[in-house]
């Protein structure tokens, strides 16, 4: 069977016909030659409407997908249309993209083997540049954003990942209702007005429809939210609160093993760090025999991971009311204590009370879990790629992989 009459049978397109194929030893390449169909009409590149030939231009080559390891490429000599509407105008082509030199069969191609190889791994299987890839993952993203369909986002979640080296973020926002979890939006830094522009693509109708958020304590997240969302709850999720308990622990016990070794006393408190931060039900059999070891002194270490402990009753109710009273009651009895970073990390839940309570509020249906969860892959995706040097290449990755965004149309699928 020719080459030309698979490429009929996967890649036709009425107007256009495939003369022939020859292979180029020289460059170990196929080049196909492909003509207009006599009576046809070209198609103006401005408006898509048909027009009468005004001249002819030089010889285009068009990547196309490899086939046996050969590069394969499309020579067509492209026309120049005389439009009554938009004037002389390059015609448009149906295989390919403006000036893009890849075709958009193969650029979808690369596209989709870019999902689950590392862009520079998907050069090398087939023989083309990073930049190509680049190219094509990049146009697949575009089309499938201005393509999308943002519908009614009742819930979402916010967060930041660290970017490149030094203090750097990147802001996340990550539809997380049941059913649809994807990536919304990807803002560089994490700054009010970096956050500001998510809500400024959503619209001001959107916002208002949103009914549930999940964000961590950043000072610049919740005052967005509270501006632009102001039908929504705000659920401080239980992932990032213990977190900040846990490094309050972490502080006392570092704080306390210093003290011992300057006085000269038994360093019990070495080698306890996983046993006083995990939950009990996480910890391995050595970590449980160390932990029992600890507990029989009479530290501040031990003290701080007793309110720990009581802490984590706060999850097992399901009344935002009774929530509410044993978090009072809990934060009273924090402050009586002497346990500085505690009683700092007490100060915290008071202040930020009602967004913890939310999470009661909305019947424990939202959490940070998803977020996190994303986060990880979002991390993934950057660390699969050995690091991306601009910004611009790191957002079309996160799109490209977390955004389930719809792909262009194509003739034929390869798999």
């Amino acid at each position: 069977m020719l080459l030309t009459r698979l490429l009929n049978a996967c890649h036709h397109f009425p107007g256009f016909v495939y003369e022939g194929a020859r292979l180029c030893e020289a460059t170990q390449s196929i080049e196909i030659d492909v003509r207009p169909r006599k009576g046809s009409k070209p198609i103006c590149s401005c408006c898509n409407q048909p027009a009468r030939g005004y001249d002819s231009l030089t010889q285009h080559r068009f990547e196309f997908i490899p086939v046996w390891g050969f590069a394969v490429y499309l020579l067509y000599t492209m026309r120049r249309v005389d439009c009554r509407t938009c004037g002389v105008k390059v015609e448009a082509l149906p295989w390919a993209n403006g000036k893009h030199t890849l075709t958009r069969a193969y650029m979808i191609f690369l596209a989709q083997w870019a999902r689950k190889l590392s862009w520079k791994e998907t050069a090398l299987s087939f023989r083309t540049s990073w930049e190509k890839v680049f190219n094509a993952v990049q146009w697949v993203v575009e089309w499938g954003l201005d393509h999308r369909e943002l519908g009614t986002i009742s819930a979402f979640g916010v967060d930041e990942i660290q970017y490149g080296k030094g203090h750097n973020y990147l802001t996340l926002v990550y539809q997380i209702e049941a059913g649809c979890t994807r990536l919304l939006w990807v803002g560089q830094e994490r700054t009010k007005e970096s956050f500001a522009k998510f809500f400024a693509m959503i619209g001001q109708e959107l916002c208002e429809k949103v009914e549930f958020v999940c964000s961590d304590m950043w000072k610049p997240y919740l005052e967005m939210i509270e501006r632009h969302c102001p039908n929504a709850l705000n659920i401080l999720d239980r992932f990032h609160i213990v977190a900040k308990m846990n490094k309050a622990i972490d502080e006392v016990r570092a704080d306390e093993a210093r003290r011992m070794t300057r006085d000269g006393y038994e360093p019990v408190l070495k080698k306890s760090r996983w046993c006083l931060l995990k939950r009990r039900e996480n910890l391995t059999g050595k970590q449980r025999t160390r932990l029992k070891d600890v507990l029989q002194y009479n530290l501040r270490t031990v003290r701080a991971w007793l309110l720990k402990e009581e802490f984590q009753q706060l999850w097992d109710y399901s009344s935002p009311t009774w929530a509410g009273k044993f978090l009072d009651q809990w934060c009273t009895d924090v402050m009586r204590s002497r346990i500085e970073p505690i009683k700092k990390f007490a100060r915290t839940v008071r202040s930020h009370r009602e967004l913890i309570l939310n999470y009661f509020r909305a019947r424990k249906q939202f959490s940070s879990g998803v977020v996190e969860g994303l986060n990880n892959k979002a991390k993934v995706t950057m660390r699969k790629a050995y690091g991306f040097r601009t910004f611009r290449a790191t957002e079309i990755a996160l799109y490209h992989a977390l955004g389930k965004l719809p792909e262009p149309p194509c003739t034929h699928s390869f798999y």
